[in-house]
C-alpha cells in the first residue's frame, strides 16, 4: 500500500535527519514513487525548512555552533561553487610548491585539481584530500603526499596531538583552509574543538594563507575560532557573497577572489 503524501513526506525528513543528507534515487527507490514525486515532495519540505534542497538530493537544516555534519553531508551542498572556488584556488599555486589542505568538500574539490599541478610536497589531514590526490596521480607527476596521523572526525579530519605534532615541524609555502563559518565578530570558525587545534597549526606553518569558502559559510559561527577574518591574506569564495557581506570581507582580507563557475 503506498503512502499518502504527509506521510511520505515525514519519512523523507526522518532519514535526512538520520543519514545528513540523502539522494532523490535513493528516497525514489526506498519510497517505490518515481524521482520527480520525491523532487516535488523536497520543494515542499524545504519551502517548510525541514530539509534544505541541494542539487540530486536534499541536506539536514538547523546546525547548532557545535554540530558536525559529516563528509558526505556536506559533499553534496553547493556543487558548482565549490569547483568554481577550486579552479580559482588552485591558478594560486605553481609546480615544485610546499602545500597545506585542510580537511574538507571544497580543499577536496580542490585536491582534484592540484592532482595535476607537478612536483607539489602536499601535506594534509585529510584522508579524502589524499586519496583524491593519489587517485588523481599526483604521486606520477612527481608530487609527494604527506597525511599527518590522528583521530578521525566526521570531516575525515585527522586531529589531535599526533596531527599537531607533525604539522608545528613544517613551513609551507601555502596553506588552504576549508572552513565550517566565517562571520565579522567570530572569524573563521569550526564546530569541532580538536579540529580547530588542529587547523591553527597547519595556518601557523604557512607563509600564505589562503581561505577556500562559499557565500553560504557566512554568517555562520562555529563553536572555536580558527584565525581572525585579518589573517587570511587570500579568501575565494562565490559570487553568491551578497555585496554588502563582501564589502566586509574586503575590509579585512587582503584580497577577495570571486569565483564563477565555468573555469576549467
Amino acid at each position: 500500500m503506498s503512502l499518502l503524501a504527509e506521510q511520505r513526506r515525514e519519512v523523507i525528513v526522518e532519514r535526512v535527519r538520520s543519514h545528513g543528507a540523502v539522494r532523490v534515487s535513493e528516497l525514489a527507490e526506498h519510497l517505490g514513487v518515481s524521482e520527480m514525486t520525491v523532487r516535488r515532495d523536497l520543494d515542499v519540505l524545504a519551502r517548510r525548512r525541514l530539509v534544505d534542497k541541494v542539487h540530486g538530493g536534499a541536506t539536514a537544516i538547523g546546525e547548532h555552533t557545535t554540530e558536525e555534519p559529516g563528509f558526505s553531508a556536506k559533499a553534496v551542498r553547493e556543487l558548482e561553487e565549490k569547483d568554481a572556488i577550486a579552479a580559482e584556488a588552485a591558478g594560486l599555486v605553481t609546480p615544485g610548491s610546499a602545500v597545506g589542505l585542510s580537511a574538507g568538500t571544497t580543499t577536496w574539490r580542490l585536491a582534484h585539481r592540484l592532482a595535476k599541478v607537478p612536483r607539489l610536497t602536499v601535506v594534509t589531514n585529510s584522508l579524502a584530500v589524499a586519496e583524491a590526490l593519489h587517485t588523481g596521480g599526483a604521486e606520477g607527476r612527481g608530487s609527494t603526499v604527506i597525511l599527518t596521523g590522528g583521530v578521525r572526525t566526521p570531516s575525515e579530519a585527522l586531529v589531535g596531538p599526533v596531527a599537531i605534532a607533525a604539522l608545528r615541524s613544517l613551513n609551507l609555502e601555502i596553506v588552504f583552509l576549508g572552513v565550517h563559518g566565517m562571520s565579522a565578530a567570530a572569524g573563521f570558525s569550526t564546530p569541532n574543538l580538536t579540529e580547530r587545534d588542529t587547523n591553527r597549526a597547519l595556518v601557523d606553518a604557512g607563509q600564505q594563507l589562503v581561505v577556500v569558502a562559499d557565500h553560504t559559510k557566512w554568517g555562520t559561527v562555529g563553536i572555536s575560532t580558527i584565525a581572525e577574518l585579518n589573517e587570511a591574506d587570500v579568501l575565494v569564495t562565490d559570487a553568491g557573497l551578497a555585496d554588502t557581506d563582501r564589502a566586509v570581507l574586503e575590509g579585512e582580507v587582503d584580497r577577495v577572489v570571486i569565483a564563477r563557475p565555468g573555469r576549467q
